[in-house]
């Protein structure tokens, strides 16, 4: 598979030690990463069309992706 876009490390590049460090430190925050990991995948998948999905299921997935980049994003400033 290509490079995926959106990854955490991509999108916050000043913050990997941070995140790294919440990672192993706060398991929400493990947890927050894992599903946004999971539905960016998805979302990946379904844009590149390996796993094709209707337009209304990738917009779900897409708003579930941003809501968790908004939480693992307000946890980093937080830290």
């Amino acid at each position: 598979m290509s490079n995926t876009p959106h990854e955490l490390a991509d999108d916050f590049p000043h913050e990997v030690e941070k995140i790294h460090e919440l990672k192993v430190s706060n398991p929400h925050f493990a947890r927050l990463m894992d599903a946004y990991h999971e539905v960016n995948r998805a979302v990946h998948r379904a844009e590149t069309g390996v796993e094709p999905v209707d337009q209304s299921a990738e917009t779900q997935m897409r708003k579930e992706r941003m809501r968790l980049k908004d939480e693992i994003a307000g946890m980093l400033a937080k830290a």
